[in-house]
């Protein structure tokens, strides 16, 4: 049986207060396994974002709360939801969010300064592999096509071996045929490196590589 990675048991938010609260999301159950790659699309503005940041930890809920790996995360404090942020989760932004003078090698390096530990050659050799951008190691974002970046930034969010990616539109800035390649290689990793997949996008055609789609409207989640 697969272990549930990510679990939401009556996560709320709401902002604001008295006749100006806006409820962002409704009390949302939900969870995500092992190997398991979910989308979550939606209009603008239906909370997908709210969601996505919660599951991450940048923004506690109202009420409800969040687990990662069976362990309890929305409720701690935030320097150790933080320390729990960085081990368990790798984001994927829309923009690769790479640093710009720093090689896609290095961009990985800074991980292990992070973590003072030593870069293993073979693992970075092994992970850019399976990317198929090796031959890359060496170049600066500025040299790469948008394709490439989004790989590049796949492997940083691998890199540290989280339980959890979060994808927030990660194709957005790409075309039709890049788009379908980003997302395939997002499934295969889920797969082979039995992570939690959610990305969050408005593309419906990238949800036939997803196991699970749900969508989110007005703040409610539901199963497609």
């Amino acid at each position: 049986m697969n272990m549930t990675l990510i679990e939401l048991k009556e996560v709320s938010k709401t902002f604001g207060e008295g006749n100006r609260e806006v409820t962002a999301l409704q009390k949302t159950n939900f969870s995500v396994e092992e190997g398991e790659f979910a989308a979550i699309i939606g209009p603008s503005g239906s909370g997908k974002s709210t969601l996505l940041t919660i599951i991450g930890g940048l923004q506690t809920p109202s009420e409800g709360k969040v687990l990662i790996n069976d362990q309890k995360f929305s409720e701690l404090e935030e320097k150790e939801r933080a320390e729990m942020r960085f081990k368990e989760i790798g984001f994927i932004l829309q923009a690769s969010n790479l640093i710009p003078f720093l090689t896609v090698k290095d961009q990985l390096k800074l991980v292990n300064k992070i973590e003072r530990s030593k870069q293993d050659d073979d693992y970075v050799k092994s992970l850019l592999g399976d990317l198929k951008i090796e031959e890359l190691k060496d170049k600066y974002p500025g040299d790469l096509s948008g394709g490439e970046k989004q790989r590049a930034a796949i492997a940083r969010a691998l890199y540290h071996n989280p339980s959890v990616i979060l994808a927030d539109e990660p194709t957005a800035s790409l075309d039709s045929e890049r788009a379908f390649e980003v997302v395939e290689i997002l499934a295969d990793e889920t797969k082979n490196k039995k992570k939690a997949t959610i990305m969050v996008t408005h593309d419906e055609r990238l949800t036939k590589y997803c196991d699970s789609v749900y969508v989110m409207e007005d703040g409610v989640l539901n199963k497609k």
